[in-house]
């Protein structure tokens, strides 16, 4: 595969298990587009292209030749310029890294993270919060983390890839889609009633139970074995943590359980102010089955994929 083939099928899974609808992300790239025909011609010249067609602003090639082919591939949850040392060093000792590609942003996808924060506004439309209540929720928050963004060092890694002379991108959110969609499907379909059966649900999945033997696998941080679930929410795409405000706003819509990544202490406070059980199903665990169900597409291709970096690796042949 070339690695504008890979990009492209990134944002195509990514769209295809979005919580919207593949029809509300093209109503979306086409107000973008027009947004573009607007601009004046200095404008342009600073716009990010990708945009036009990639609703993901935290999933980019950044380095590389789009055109080059790729044949093994160097994956990992976070890959930084150790990572990018070890691509090289992999290289020296015969095994040619064509490609690094890493689970968190790095370079301008993680300064654009932000930009991809309002697909929990239609998240939490989904599960019953109005959506002008979900709008006015995570605008203060979108905000907080595009400031907080701001003076992070993005380009170390990218930069040691260029030196090298070795491509990298990342795969943000199109990831984070495959997984929720996985969990959330699960969940509709066998309707644990105890939070302790949501916990041996989660274990059957391959990921998880290996996570296990890390002591990082799934936890419940909020309720207990015996506390019966209610409706499950499954809450890891978007970006990263969305506003405390919406606890209160979920429970009165109906949300028992909340499955998360991972949670923050003012995050887990309001939760708990609101009764809502939280299972953290563990973040490098999570991670790596959403990244592992678009790596499987490029195995199925023929790439080889070495995992690294927190990477658990599972391969589903089906």
């Amino acid at each position: 595969m070339k690695i504008k083939e890979i990009y492209q099928l990134a944002i195509e899974k990514g769209i295809s298990k979005d919580p919207r609808s593949p029809e509300a992300v093209q109503k979306l790239l086409e107000k973008e587009n027009k947004s573009y025909n607007e601009m004046k011609e200095d404008e342009k010249k600073e716009y990010d292209q990708d945009r036009l067609f990639n609703p993901y602003g935290d999933t980019r090639v950044l380095f590389g030749d789009p055109e080059q082919e790729v044949a093994r591939v160097l994956a990992g949850v976070d890959m930084e310029t150790g990572e990018v040392l070890l691509a090289d060093r992999i290289s020296q000792r015969g095994r040619k890294i064509d490609l690094i590609m890493a689970h968190h942003p790095e370079g301008k996808a993680m300064s654009a993270l932000y930009q991809v924060m309002r697909l929990q506004e239609d998240v939490l439309a989904k599960f019953g919060v109005p959506i002008n209540v979900a709008e006015g929720i995570m605008a203060s928050r979108i905000s907080e983390v595009k400031w907080a963004l701001m003076p992070l060092n993005h380009n170390r890694a990218v930069d040691a890839a260029r030196l090298l002379g070795i491509p990298i991108m990342c795969v943000h959110t199109p990831a984070d889609n495959l997984v929720n969609d996985f969990i959330q499907s699960m969940m509709d379909e066998r309707k644990p009633e105890t939070l302790g059966d949501v916990i041996k649900t989660l274990k059957e999945i391959p990921e998880y139970a290996e996570a296990v033997q890390y002591n990082a696998g799934p936890t419940i941080v909020l309720g207990s074995k015996e506390r019966r679930a209610g409706k499950v929410m499954v809450d890891m795409t978007g970006g990263t943590s969305g506003s405390e405000d919406a606890y209160a706003r979920l429970v009165t819509a109906g949300v028992g359980t909340l499955i998360v990544m991972h949670i923050g202490e003012k995050h887990r406070k309001e939760a708990e102010k609101n009764h809502i059980n939280v299972i953290i199903a563990g973040h490098m665990a999570s991670d790596s089955l959403g990244l592992n169900l678009f790596l499987d597409e490029l195995a199925r291709r023929g790439v080889e994929i070495i995992p690294c970096a927190g990477l658990l690796r599972h391969e589903r042949k089906e």
